[in-house]
């Protein structure tokens, strides 16, 4: 049973019902008691009634009242029968006064024994009798009871229905909203048991409309940087199709290639931001060797270094091993060393440099290069911001995706001046 309601309803109903059953039980067995007690008390008054009005007592209304469920006896001092209300004597007379349990022709009964004048009065009854009268009574004892369980059950079901109306409410409200409507739901007039869920869903919605919003604000951006190089290639072609000679015609071509690098390097970047939304959601570490990873990106960078007259090279790079997600570091350092290299001249230099330093591994990747105005290196980290005035091709996104990396491993990133000029980005991650 997966419903709560349902739940509830069986948990409470059952536990009436079985405190409903005990009761009865303990109920039942008083009664017995009680009812016993007062029949023996009977025996007694019967008794003492023969004893106050000799055989005329058929006619003390008690006696009237219960004849047919007592038989009375007298009985002489030799131990002969005087008188019975039945026709035969119920076993010998009691030696002892008061209450007895006896056995006469298999029947049991229960007699009270009472010696005055030399003479034996006995008055008894049949366990069987006594029964069969309880067993009459009883159902009218345990009415009310069960009664009370009847009307219990109902009003703890009415009450777990009510109790369980403002989930239905909370029901209702989002089942009417549409998928674009993620304002909050009013909990302050739920219930202390109800309102923290709602309120963690609340939570939920606002970081769902969060991420909406950048998501469509990031596929604006995307889409306005696209249509730059993507027009400038339209351009390009339309210029090489109207050239007048092979020169210009090489000239547009070779212009209508970089637009096409430029808007393939813009669409990887923007497949790099995508890979690292499902990378953060999933978030699933596993121990790498970070030394390894940085000698392998400036290994796969080398060829391209070389092409622009770069010197690219591994200082000091200590072996170190960190839970990390070896993609998306893979990413981050690609991005670091491809904005260095993008933005040295030709016959410059970019270092890579890996130390531990209390528990933390610093990453450093430094260039002699242009650097980066101290107003202007917070800027740098959005997305599809670019440096004013520099005609360097690229997305914007570089150092976006290397924060978002650096984030998702809970390290941190600073930009600084390099020693010998230009940029030094150092990048921080626990050694966990």
């Amino acid at each position: 049973m997966n419903s709560i309601r349902g739940r509830l309803l069986l948990w409470q109903i059952s536990a009436l019902l079985l405190t409903g059953l005990l009761t009865s039980v303990i109920t039942y067995g008083l009664a017995w008691d009680a009812f016993n007690r007062i029949r023996d008390f009977s025996l007694e008054q019967i008794a003492y009634s023969v004893v106050r009005h000799g055989i005329e007592y058929e006619n003390d209304e008690e006696v009237r009242n219960d004849r047919g469920q007592f038989v009375s006896q007298i009985w002489a001092a030799d131990g002969s029968l005087f008188f019975s209300s039945l026709d035969e004597a119920v076993g010998p007379p009691r030696q002892a006064p008061g209450l007895h349990v006896l056995n006469w022709k298999d029947t049991e009964w229960r007699a009270y024994a009472l010696k005055e004048g030399g003479l034996t009065i006995q008055v008894a009854t049949t366990s069987a009798s006594r029964s069969r009268r309880f067993a009459a009574l009883a159902p009218w004892l345990l009415l009310p009871l069960a009664v009370l369980v009847v009307v219990l059950s109902l009003l703890i079901r009415a009450a777990v229905t009510r109790a369980l109306a403002p989930l239905g409410q909370v029901r209702e409200e989002i089942s009417q909203r549409g998928v674009q409507s993620l304002h909050t739901l009013d909990s302050r007039s739920l219930p202390d048991e109800v309102a923290p869920l709602v309120d963690t869903l609340n939570d939920l919605l606002v970081r769902l409309d969060q991420a909406l919003v950048a998501q469509r604000r990031f596929i604006a951006d995307a889409a306005h940087e696209l249509r730059t190089p993507l027009t400038a290639v339209k351009l390009q072609a339309q210029i090489a199709r109207r050239a007048d000679n092979e020169a210009e015609r090489e000239a547009a071509l070779a212009q209508l290639s970089s637009g096409v690098d430029r808007a393939a390097h813009l669409v990887d970047q923007l497949l790099s931001m995508a890979r690292l939304e499902p990378a953060a959601r999933q978030a699933v570490f596993a121990p790498l060797a970070l030394d390894a990873l940085a000698k392998q990106v400036v290994a796969d960078f080398s060829t391209l270094a070389e092409a622009r007259d770069i010197d690219l090279g591994v200082g000091e790079c200590q072996p170190l091993t960190l839970n990390g997600q070896a993609e998306s570091l893979r990413m981050m350092l690609g991005n670091l060393v491809d904005n260095a290299l993008r933005y040295t001249p030709g016959g410059g230099r970019v270092d890579v440099e890996l130390r531990g330093e209390g528990g933390m591994a610093r990453l450093s990747v430094s260039d002699n290069g242009p650097g980066i105005a101290a107003a202007e290196r917070e800027r740098v980290f959005e997305r599809f911001q670019r440096l004013a005035g520099a005609d360097i091709p690229g997305s914007g996104l570089g150092l976006a995706i290397v924060r978002q990396v650096v984030g998702l491993h809970g390290g941190q990133i600073t930009l600084d001046d390099a020693p010998g000029g230009g940029l030094k980005v150092a990048v921080t991650l626990p050694l966990r």
